[in-house]
């Protein structure tokens, strides 16, 4: 094994600490999460909250129903988190309720314009995962705009990788669509740099077809993270949309969260963060707490 630097051992030290602090805070707890993770929460359903000024609040209220850490959004990119641009004091309110954060969502334009600004305040948070929601190139793509749109992503994730910033890509709006007869999110994960880029999972695209655990096994370690919905495909979709089937709490759907989490040990995925509603959240970390995987 190579020495290990100055700055890596002391990184490494941290989490072990960090690791250390929740398994002395409820032991038994955090065995029973699937992978041996914290149980994470996104904050953008959360978001009212926020924007009313509310932040120790909302991370109180996630710590009490067994929330370990949150993902954030960035308040460059992200008008209802505006408010959050002191990283340090953002950092210290959710560290005051024993939340850790190293992820966040960015958008493309303010990677496009302010790119340091936002790694900036990623380090102040001590985020060190950068997550773009959505290229963005239309619902309706060519494959030179895909092809464009990974180019421009690998030359983004490229100057944050020299910041210590590892980038990510969700899957919602173009990267669903379908390109020359293929899924554009495939086309996207042979085209972006597996160095560079990562993925992040959203489990209620099953609605659209998209299985977790079959992307994790067909692309071993590209895969960093989830975002976590459960959906009943048998339920009929809510008036006005298209696509099938209803959120529910986890382990109370279609999906095999089995099958899911053993499988995400091969994608590589290393944190998943609830993202839904406060009283699905509160059913599904409860169901999470019980997993053993």
């Amino acid at each position: 094994m190579a020495a290990l630097s100055r700055r890596d051992f002391l990184r490494h030290a941290a989490a072990d600490a960090a690791a250390a602090s929740l398994f002395a805070a409820g032991g038994a707890t955090l065995r029973a999460n699937p992978l041996g993770l914290p149980i994470g929460s996104q904050t953008w359903p959360h978001r009212q909250m926020i924007k009313d000024g509310n932040l120790a609040g909302l991370a109180k209220a996630l710590a009490d129903i067994g929330v370990q850490a949150v993902e954030m959004c960035s308040p460059f990119g992200y008008n209802d988190f505006a408010m959050l641009t002191d990283g340090k004091e953002l950092k210290r309110i959710l560290g005051d309720h024993g939340l850790a954060c190293v992820s966040s969502h960015f958008s493309m334009k303010e990677l496009r314009e302010k790119q340091a600004a936002s790694i900036a305040w990623a380090n102040d948070v001590g985020i060190t995962q950068m997550i773009v929601a959505s290229l963005g190139a239309g619902s309706t793509p060519t494959l030179d705009d895909v092809k464009r749109a990974a180019d421009e992503y690998n030359r983004i994730a490229a100057v944050a990788s020299q910041a210590g910033m590892q980038q990510g890509l969700h899957n919602e709006g173009f990267e669903v669509s379908m390109v020359d007869g293929q899924r554009t999110y495939d086309v996207l994960i042979g085209l972006l740099d597996p160095a560079l880029v990562k993925f992040q999972f959203q489990m209620s695209t099953i609605s659209q077809g998209f299985v977790a655990h079959e992307y994790f096994t067909r692309y071993p370690g590209r895969f960093y993270s989830m975002h976590i919905q459960d959906i009943d495909l048998k339920a009929p979709p809510p008036a006005g949309r298209g696509t099938g089937g209803v959120q529910v709490p986890v382990g109370q759907g279609s999906i095999d969260w089995v099958k899911t989490f053993t499988a995400a040990k091969t994608g590589g995925v290393r944190n998943y963060f609830v993202e839904q509603t406060m009283e699905l959240t509160k059913k599904s970390v409860a169901f999470l707490r019980t997993m053993k995987i």
